[in-house]
Order: C-alpha cells, then sequence, then structure tokens
C-alpha cells in the first residue's frame, strides 16, 4: 500500500472513529399501535417504526408515528432479571462497604414484576412498608457467558430506568421475613422499567434520580456505582449466561422511604423519566 493510500485511510479510519464519538445516543422502545407491535427509535416526539428484531438483524422503516398515538410497552421481553443489592456505597448503613459487598451481589426478581412507563404500582394488600428504589438497569444486547470486563461492554445494548419496588417486612423483619426475597422484591409490579433504552452514552456518567408527588428524594451519579457496568456483566456471567433482552437492576444510592397509593413515583435517568401511579 502506498504512503498516500496509508495515509488517506488513517485518516477516513480517525473520521469515522470521531463520527462515532460525537454521534447522537440513540433511544429505542417497544410500543403498540392498534395490533401492532414494534420496536423503534424514539427521535423527540416521534418514532421510528423498525422492521425486525431489536436483538437481532432489524432496519428502519418509513413508518413514522407520534408518541401520543402509540401505547409505551416494558422496553424488552427478557428471560431473566436480576438486580444487584448493596452496590452504592450511600445505600448502606454507615457507608463502609462490609466484606460481602466487595464482590457483585446480584439477586433474581420475577420476569412477571415488569411494569411499563405509565402503568401502576399495585401494592398487595397484606403489604404494610413498601419502598421505592429508583436505578439505572443494564439491558442485555446478546448471548453472554464468561466475559471479561474489558469486553463486557460488546454486550450491552444499553441501560433504562428502573424501580425496584421493595415490601421491607418481608425483605428484613427478622420475626417474619421470607426466605427469599421472591415476593418482597418480585411480587406483579414492583418492577417498572422504562420508558425507553438509551445507547451509545457513557454509562457510569449519568444521573439518577427519584422524584415522589414532585419531591425529589434520591439524587446520585451512576460513577458512585461501587460494582460499574462493565464489572457487573463480567462477574455474572461467568456463572449465569445472559441471554439477549436480559435485565440487570444495578442498585439504589442513598436511603428510601415508603409509597402508598395515591403516590406519583418517578425515576429520572439523565432526561428519561419513568413514571408510574402508585395503587
Amino acid at each position: 500500500m502506498s504512503r498516500a493510500i496509508l495515509v488517506a485511510a488513517t485518516f477516513i479510519g480517525c473520521l469515522s472513529l470521531s463520527m462515532v464519538s460525537a454521534a447522537e445516543p440513540i433511544r429505542y422502545l417497544r410500543f403498540q399501535k392498534g395490533e401492532t407491535i414494534a420496536y423503534g427509535q424514539l427521535e423527540g416526539d416521534q418514532v421510528c417504526q423498525l422492521d425486525g428484531d431489536l436483538f437481532g438483524e432489524w432496519s428502519r422503516t418509513q413508518i413514522m408515528h407520534s408518541l401520543n398515538e402509540i401505547k409505551i410497552l416494558i422496553p424488552c421481553q427478557p428471560t431473566q432479571v436480576f438486580a444487584m443489592a448493596g452496590n452504592y456505597r450511600s445505600h448502606l448503613s454507615d457507608g463502609a462497604i462490609p466484606e460481602k459487598f466487595r464482590i457483585p451481589q446480584p439477586f433474581t426478581k420475577n420476569v412477571s414484576c415488569l411494569a411499563a412507563h405509565g402503568e401502576a404500582i399495585v401494592i398487595p394488600p397484606d403489604a404494610s412498608v413498601v419502598h421505592y428504589e429508583a436505578e439505572m438497569v443494564i439491558v442485555i444486547g446478546k448471548k453472554c457467558s464468561k466475559v471479561s470486563a474489558e469486553d463486557a461492554l460488546d454486550y450491552v445494548l444499553g441501560v433504562t430506568a428502573g424501580n425496584d419496588v421493595s415490601e421491607r417486612v418481608w425483605q428484613n423483619d427478622k420475626d417474619v421475613k421470607d426466605v427469599q426475597w421472591w415476593r418482597a422484591k418480585g411480587a406483579d409490579t414492583f418492577g417498572p422499567v422504562g420508558p425507553y433504552i438509551l445507547s451509545g452514552v457513557d454509562y457510569g456518567q449519568l444521573r439518577l434520580r427519584l422524584v415522589l408527588n414532585g419531591e425529589t428524594r434520591q439524587d446520585e451519579k451512576t460513577d458512585h456505582l461501587i460494582h460499574n457496568v462493565p464489572d457487573t456483566v463480567s462477574f455474572m456471567s461467568q456463572y449465569v449466561t445472559l441471554q439477549p433482552g436480559d435485565l440487570i437492576f444495578t442498585g439504589t444510592p442513598g436511603k428510601t422511604k415508603i409509597i402508598t397509593a395515591g403516590d406519583t413515583v418517578e425515576v429520572h435517568l439523565n432526561d428519561m423519566v419513568l413514571s408510574n401511579p402508585v395503587k
């Protein structure tokens, strides 16, 4: 290859990289309009419908929808839902990191706990102390097994906002707590996520907030995670094969408080807002 061609190729390669790095974030959502259920790309208040599978082969179409014309669904259809315990120093009792939290501590949530943007969080009649937990949620993009932390982001499609709703008596009360968190964390509607998947951003530099009835109750940057996105995905993939569309709630910052019927809970992840009424 001549020097001139080599220089030109290098310039084009660098230009391509700069264009990628300067690209705007991509926002994917899953929606329904009439009988049609599809994935789309959110562009302002318009949605470009995609043809195919967001986690496989897909292409853009010429079909556009206004946001007010569609129903926003749970942003993907996971086969597994995980969540991280104790993953912000500010959420731990005294701010110190106990030995057990020096490695990631994931647990499972029931897939049936998921709820879409706008759907109600329904408190079971025998629940007594139900808390919000604002979280960034990882969306796995392709089959992931035994990957390194250096390669882990290649398996992440993006992130979304989530609320790891938790019944504290079932979870923690020493006299009556369940053996597992199957209902404390996994009851129906205890896992709102959405409204879209945010891709092409630095997942360690996002602002996470919880707003309850218009008042900010949690506010922290995701660079405060004890175990960041690549470390979490890598660790989990050593033991469990993660599938396309699987979700990992990454933990909640600060202290959490009770929610009751009539409340409106919002999780803000940068400019993404997941809003759910409580019933």
